[in-house]
């Protein structure tokens, strides 16, 4: 039986990402692969800091990193271990200024977004740049921190005295303004995509908030994408040189496909309530045929 590192946070602890954890293990034991999960927070230890030292007694096959501790990821990288998703992927995902970056003039379309300067106090002094945007943005205007889960971190501000009370609040944490899809209010389709494959998808539709993320409130159903959508999908994960993520797209008014965001470790719990297939088979499917090729 082979070996292999499902890497993950040892400080984001909950039965939701326990769940997705034994699916991962289990999908890999199905493959003749011994997944051990490894805390982020004890790898130190494993890795030895003298590379020339190191002598292996069980080097895993491949890492399947189910984590956003980009750093970590590049030293594995460093360390000549193949990682599942990579850390530049992983890297993009999880900075909402980043992915935009990325897929910038890619022909993929995106609301309009501007980034937040960077300021080195903890409180803007100056909101010059605030009255430059909603020029281009109006309200309501849709505030991300770049970092954040579950919709946790977006904010719908619907005037100039809001957005400066919402990023007084958000403090040091930075952030980008985007247009505000009114056409996909509370509406959005979550496409797991692996390799360059379709795996299932869902449409997730809250009344209640703009929002459309099932952990605020949002339904789900079954959903067949369109072309479009498939293929944004699948054209985002190649230009951020990811191996599967979750991409969730919106509707654009004339119901043309824009990209919300994309997560390089979606959980695949609700999906699965929804549809039935289960993500982390496809995820592994795919690793096992890449450790071969």
């Amino acid at each position: 039986m082979k070996t292999a590192w499902l890497v993950v946070n040892g400080y984001l602890k909950s039965e939701k990402f326990e769940e997705i954890y034994s699916w991962l293990i289990e999908a890999a034991k199905e493959r003749n692969i011994n997944l051990k999960k490894l805390p982020n927070d004890q790898l130190d230890s494993i890795i030895p800091a003298d590379p020339e030292n190191i002598n292996w007694r069980e080097r895993p096959e491949f890492v399947l990193f189910w984590d956003k501790d980009v750093n970590l990821a590049r030293m594995l990288e460093r360390e000549g271990f193949r990682v599942f998703n990579n850390a530049d992927g992983i890297e993009a995902c999880d900075d909402k200024a980043l992915t935009f970056i990325r897929l910038k003039n890619k022909n993929i379309k995106m609301p309009k977004t501007f980034i937040a300067p960077m300021t080195f106090d903890k409180e803007y002094k100056d909101y010059t740049f605030l009255l430059q945007v909603e020029g281009s943005l109006g309200y309501p205007m849709v505030i991300k921190e770049n970092k954040g889960s579950f919709g946790e971190q977006v904010y719908l501000v619907n005037s100039y005295y809001e957005a400066v009370d919402k990023i007084k609040e958000i403090g040091h944490h930075e952030f980008i303004m985007q247009e505000f899809m009114e056409s996909s209010k509370g509406k959005d389709v979550r496409i797991h995509v692996v390799g360059d494959e379709i795996v299932t998808a869902m449409e997730r539709v809250n009344e209640n908030d703009f929002r459309a993320n099932i952990t605020n409130g949002g339904k789900m159903k079954k959903y067949t994408p369109t072309k479009e959508q498939a293929q944004m999908a699948i054209d985002v994960c190649r230009e951020l040189n990811l191996d599967f993520a979750g991409v969730d797209i919106m509707f654009g008014k004339e119901g043309e496909p824009v990209l919300c965001e994309v997560n390089s470790n979606a959980h695949f719990k609700n999906i699965y309530d929804c549809t039935g297939v289960n993500v982390s088979e496809s995820i592994l499917d795919y690793i096992v045929k890449s450790i071969k090729d």
